[in-house]
């Protein structure tokens, strides 16, 4: 699995499928290349101080690393929004969320640009 770094790799996956949950929102959009599955994570700035997004952040990036890699698609590219709620909510709990919401991308038909 790769990182997303650049701002056009957010944009494009933003016009793509979502499914939201308590502490976060998964945003997915299929590649046409043969490239490794890829995740980016992003935090705003409404839900609070630097350290308060940065604890948000890495307890997502902690989510990814423990999830079995089946539940992704290959050829993907995904991107995590936290919310405020991902600070105090249960860990397993948020594990179970993310594989749900993934499912439930996996079931959405993909938007094509026009």
């Amino acid at each position: 699995m790769d990182r997303l770094r650049q701002r056009a790799d957010f944009l494009a996956v933003a016009n793509g499928t979502r499914a939201n949950s308590a502490a976060f929102v998964v945003q997915g959009r299929r590649r046409d290349d043969d490239g490794p599955i890829r995740i980016g994570f992003t935090v705003t700035k409404k839900n609070g101080t630097a350290t308060e997004r940065n604890r948000i952040r890495r307890r997502l990036r902690e989510l990814v690393k423990r999830l079995d890699v089946i539940s992704m698609r290959p050829h993907h590219d995904y991107v995590l929004v936290g919310r405020r709620a991902a600070l105090t909510r249960d860990f397993a709990t948020m594990l179970d969320d993310l594989r749900s919401a993934l499912h439930r991308l996996d079931r959405q038909p993909t938007k094509h640009p026009n």
